[in-house]
């Protein structure tokens, strides 16, 4: 299969028109911040419209942040101020306001095209066992997976 890459800009652009007809919409997941339950390059994330109710901590939304484009999940809300984290960040915190959400993760499709629905137990387990490690544990295991994917490349 041929890949072609476009500008970040006109990729969400779309994504947001998409979303805004109604559409899901499917993205490949890019970086290592929301491991280890999401992978770079190997997990794609099915994204819908988000609604108020979807607006809750533990819910893993798309956002903008300092003019890029974030997945990350909802550690608090502070009036009209969203704080995010990825799972993999355990002292970066993002800052955004609900106009600048765009979408709720609704699944993630794995390499192996199995739907992992993000209202299932299949997701939802090991993310509040993941949140509940404490962050001491949750550096070792994340410092392991680095050392053991710098290995294989």
């Amino acid at each position: 299969m041929k890949t072609r890459s476009i500008d970040n800009e006109i990729f969400f652009r779309e994504v947001e028109r998409l979303l805004g007809e109604g559409d899901d919409v499917t993205i490949r997941v890019r970086g290592n911040s929301m491991r280890p339950l999401l992978r770079n390059g190997r997990d794609r994330i099915i994204l819908r419209q988000f609604a108020e109710e979807d607006v809750r901590r533990g819910a893993v939304m798309l956002f903008r942040y300092r003019g890029a484009y974030c997945v990350h999940r909802i550690r608090r809300i502070e009036g009209d101020t969203i704080v995010f984290a990825g799972d993999g960040n355990y002292r970066t915190e993002e800052r955004a306001s609900r106009r600048d959400l765009m979408a709720v993760m609704r699944a993630v499709l794995r390499p192996n095209d199995a739907v992992v629905g993000c209202e299932t137990l299949r997701w939802r387990v090991p993310s509040a066992l993941w949140l509940a490690l404490p962050q001491i544990v949750r550096r070792v295991i994340l410092g392991v997976l680095r050392r053991l994917c710098n290995e294989k490349n």
